[in-house]
């Protein structure tokens, strides 16, 4: 069984973004080997997250963003957690930290219009996504 695990820096550049790791995940893909097998891509901060959606239309990632700020807002009166950004821990929540993609014949079986997007909520920072291809 083959077994590769690789982290990358991420910049991120505004408060709240989606950026496309596409291409990165698919280059750890072919740097792992792997033929046949799945891909997993970790956010190891709270503040951040990994989701699969549309690559073509800009406007949806927009949607996402404000979709998620219309369900936990920044700034509301009633969080506790007292850094201020007790909102970006409740996205990160909603998204999710992980996903998994099947790897055939060396590539991501992504769907025709998904990207893998990592998800600032609380930036803009230096974060780190692991990526670990299993075959």
């Amino acid at each position: 069984m083959a077994f590769h695990s690789s982290t990358f820096e991420l910049p991120t550049t505004a408060k709240a973004e989606m950026i496309d790791v596409t291409k990165r995940v698919r280059a750890e893909v072919k740097n792992s080997g792997v033929e046949n097998g799945i891909c997993t891509v970790f956010c190891g901060h709270t503040t951040g997250g990994v989701t699969i959606n549309e690559n073509t239309d800009p406007d949806v990632r927009t949607d996402i963003l404000n979709a998620l700020e219309r369900a936990v807002p920044a700034g509301a009166k009633y969080y506790k957690h007292e850094e201020g950004n007790a909102h970006a821990h409740a996205k990160a929540v909603l998204v999710g930290f992980t996903v998994s993609v099947p790897v055939q014949q060396g590539k991501l079986m992504l769907g025709t219009w998904q990207a893998i997007y990592f998800c600032e909520f609380d930036g803009p920072r230096s974060r780190k996504l692991s990526v670990t291809v299993v075959g």
